[in-house]
This record gives C-alpha cells, sequence and structure tokens, in this order.
C-alpha cells in the first residue's frame, strides 16, 4: 500500500504512522504544501493521509494552496480512496463533504478523554477505537457532522471529535499520530494559543508522562491496519 500525506506545516508531520508504513511494507511520500510541492496523481496513491496545521480551512487567501488541496481531497472521496484526515484533515474533509467548520466553544489543547458514541459501538468501522481514551488535542475549530457520517466520539469540550464516511474515509479532530517530538514541536511554534481554559494544559503537564504517546500511537495502528484491509 502507498501512503501519501499532505503536510501544512514543518513541525506537524506523520508521527507514527511513518513507523507503522515502515514496520509492515508499506511506501509513503509527504507533499509539502507548505513549500509549493505540487499535488500527486490520485491514482497513486491508496491511502491519503491530510495532516494537521495551525491554520484555519477558511483561510485560503493566506494560504491559497488550500483550495486545490480541497478538490483533490473531494476527488480522492469520490473515487474511494482510503482517506484519513487529522485535525485540520478532518475539519477540510467535512468542508469538502458540505459540512460546516467553525470556532468550538473551547479550546482543546493536551490530554483529554474521548467516548465513542452509542452508533459506533455497534458499528465495524469503529472497532479500532476503545470506548474511553485519553488522546492529545489541539485545535480551536470544530465541525458539523456531514451528512450520512458515522458520529464516531464526543468529549466533553467537543460535540464532534470525529466521524466514518463511507466506511472508508475517516476524520479525527484529536492525534493519535503524536510523538513526544512532535508534541514539543507544537508547543514550540504554537505556544501562543495556550491560553487559560478548561481544556488547556500546560507545556509540562503534556510533556509529563511519555508512556502516554505510546497508548494513542498503538490505537492508530489499530486505525491503520483496518484501513490497510479494505479493498483497493
Amino acid at each position: 500500500m502507498h501512503i501519501q500525506c499532505l503536510q501544512h506545516v514543518p513541525f506537524e508531520t506523520p508521527g507514527s504512522i511513518g513507523g507503522w508504513a515502515c514496520k509492515g511494507g508499506h511506501s509513503l511520500a509527504v507533499t509539502a504544501l507548505y513549500d509549493g510541492q505540487p499535488l500527486p496523481e490520485l491514482a497513486s496513491l491508496d491511502l491519503l493521509v491530510v495532516l494537521g496545521g495551525p491554520m484555519n480551512i477558511y483561510e485560503e487567501q493566506r494560504f491559497p494552496w488550500l483550495r486545490a488541496e480541497k478538490r483533490f481531497i473531494a476527488k480522492a472521496v469520490a473515487v474511494g480512496k482510503r482517506v484519513l484526515g487529522i485535525c485540520l484533515g478532518a475539519q477540510l474533509i467535512a468542508d469538502v463533504l458540505g459540512a460546516r467548520v467553525f470556532a468550538n466553544r473551547y479550546r482543546e489543547i493536551g490530554w483529554f478523554p474521548i467516548e465513542k458514541t452509542t452508533a459506533a459501538q455497534a458499528d465495524p468501522t469503529a472497532a479500532f477505537l476503545p470506548q474511553r481514551a485519553e488522546v492529545f488535542h489541539w485545535h480551536g475549530d470544530t465541525f458539523e457532522l456531514p451528512a450520512g457520517a458515522l458520529h464516531l466520539t464526543r468529549s466533553r469540550g467537543c460535540e464532534h471529535q470525529g466521524f466514518v464516511f463511507a466506511q472508508r474515509v475517516v476524520g479525527l479532530q484529536f492525534h493519535l499520530e503524536t510523538l513526544p517530538e512532535l508534541a514539543a514541536g507544537l508547543i514550540a511554534h504554537c505556544g501562543a494559543e495556550i491560553v487559560p481554559g478548561p481544556y488547556v494544559q500546560s507545556p509540562e503537564q503534556m510533556i509529563a508522562d511519555p508512556a502516554r504517546f505510546g497508548r494513542i500511537n498503538r490505537v492508530m495502528q489499530g486505525l491503520l491496519d483496518q484501513l490497510a484491509i479494505l479493498s483497493p
């Protein structure tokens, strides 16, 4: 399987996805949109991963490559490609599926629990996700649920934490790929967003327990394993 990642900033990389791909014998390539790299040929990829980033999906004048990226994601979904969106990536997928993306009531930055919805408990496409898990967050926006999507999970601070669409498109508001060094990069580059709030932790709290990263990486592994066995 060939995995193509769309990367929006240098410090939000594929993280543990790269290790999973290497271990499983899959190829992985990154398109650095922030550096002006062209989008790949859609036919060349089996799984499209749309990574996170500090920009918003509606900042097209500031980041003009967002327009082409949205068209590319929409085509990938339309032709039945496997697609995984993380944070900004999930918001971009929601947007191209016609759902509204907007500022959430609360910022979520740090480690907070999510819970699987009742609808997702009996759905096999949600099998990778535990009933309840502590995951890493870094977002201020959220999305409405796209029409026809399975509402995957929620948190106390954000109702729509994830969705599955057409059994092969997954959008996650939270981060399962984050490694300790990626969390440190977010703190270094986006530290101005760490402001007091009910769902905002300090940098010290975010990096205090390295074992947390291993736990979320294993959930990501389960999701990737599930996507890998889907028919092309």
